[in-house]
């Protein structure tokens, strides 16, 4: 691979401690937590502890001050384990940014601590039944009740839905008014009223537990409101691209990660006497792979780079998403077909790859979302 120029000596040691933390606290335990389809609290706790949550927080609320870096080793530590479980990057880069950003120091000093130290651990509900990617669609509503709201509704497909204490919740203030009617409100896990629906069974990130939410009639104070109320559907829209960059940079990730495994592989198996790699098309196919891995890379760095300095677009992050989500799939489907019948096995890393993958195309915006957002700018550019 290219040298990258990214991080500087201090982040390469930051690194260190984060592998050996997901090589002794993750790696041993994944496999059951795979099985019970969510993990233990207890690994939120010690990545706390370790400063391996929300890198970004500043120091007054309890976090370490670090920078995006520091949230990229941790997302690419886990997955160069291939760890779907613990959702650490939803958690400290998807989900507390809405915190950080439009949370009022109240709410600040109250909450960010304890999502800091893993003691309160984050989701996001904005999917429904009837509104996945057209999230001006909800129907999940907050109507003012005095000086509260009171909030029915669903919501779907949530990650850390059973885990969770606390969520940032997408509702109608104003259902007359669109997009424009969406306001982000937060409600803690013990409510009354507010029920976790069963933990949702997938294709793959089998350790990542997955929700269906139900609201009736649940009372959360106005103060709960997340930023200003209906300014909900701007606030998402302006934390989506660091969201879909955050996928970016775990598939180039699991991209060498499947193209290591796969040399290994290849490197020790043998067929009709020869090794698997000595076969011209085992090596054209991992020759195609290194190629698209490289590039992938270059890219996804260059975008790193723009979002640290402020400069990343919501076009670009789309692009990003699109690119090595797509790349992603076409990688690990190659892989798996190198190993033959060994790579169909649920307990072979290539396997579980394969299986979780295919989310990547389709959470945090579809691939026909991202699609859409890059030739609107296309058609921009030609008027």
């Amino acid at each position: 691979m290219l040298p990258r120029t990214l991080f500087s000596d201090e982040h390469e040691l930051f690194r260190d401690a984060a592998r050996r933390f997901v090589e002794k606290e993750v790696v041993p335990h994944h496999e059951r937590w795979e099985r019970d389809g969510i993990v233990s609290r207890d690994v939120w706790r010690t990545a706390g502890e370790q400063g391996l949550l929300c890198c970004t927080v500043p120091e007054e609320y309890g976090g370490a001050g670090g920078d995006f870096l520091h949230s990229t080793i941790v997302n690419e530590e886990m997955a160069r384990a291939g760890a779907t479980g613990p959702a650490f990057a939803l958690h400290s880069d998807i989900i507390v940014p809405y915190l950080q950003a439009y949370g009022n120091e109240n709410q600040k000093r109250e909450w960010l601590p304890k999502a800091v130290a893993g003691e309160t651990i984050m989701a996001i509900g904005m999917s429904e039944p009837s509104a996945g990617s057209d999230l001006q669609a909800i129907q999940t509503r907050a109507d003012r009740d005095g000086n509260h709201f009171v909030i029915n509704g669903q919501k779907v497909y949530i990650s850390n839905g059973q885990i969770a204490d606390l969520y940032i919740i997408a509702c109608k203030t104003d259902p007359t008014l669109g997009g424009k009617g969406v306001s982000l409100i937060l409600i803690e896990g013990d409510r009354e009223g507010f029920q976790r629906g069963r933990n949702l069974e997938k294709i793959g990130a089998k350790a990542q537990d997955t929700s269906e939410l139900f609201f009736e009639d649940v009372r959360v104070p106005i103060t709960n409101l997340l930023g200003q109320e209906g300014r909900g559907f701007a606030q998402l829209m302006q934390q989506l691209p660091q969201e879909r960059l955050v996928v970016a940079i775990r598939c180039a990730t699991a991209i060498e990660s499947a193209l290591t495994k796969t040399l290994e592989y290849t490197a020790n198996r043998k067929a009709f006497g020869r090794r698997i790699v000595d076969f011209q098309n085992t090596r054209f196919k991992l020759a195609e792979a290194k190629t698209q891995a490289m590039v992938t890379r270059v890219f996804v760095d260059k975008c790193i780079e723009q979002h640290v300095k402020g400069e990343l677009t919501s076009v670009d992050a789309a692009a990003a998403k699109l690119h090595t989500t797509e790349m992603l799939n076409q990688v690990v489907d190659d892989c798996l077909q190198l190993h033959g019948g060994y790579g169909y096995m649920w307990e072979v890393p290539i396997a579980k790859a394969w299986a979780d993958a295919r989310m990547s195309r389709i959470a945090g915006g579809s691939s026909e979302i991202m699609k859409e957002i890059i030739s609107r700018d296309l058609l921009t550019d030609l008027e």
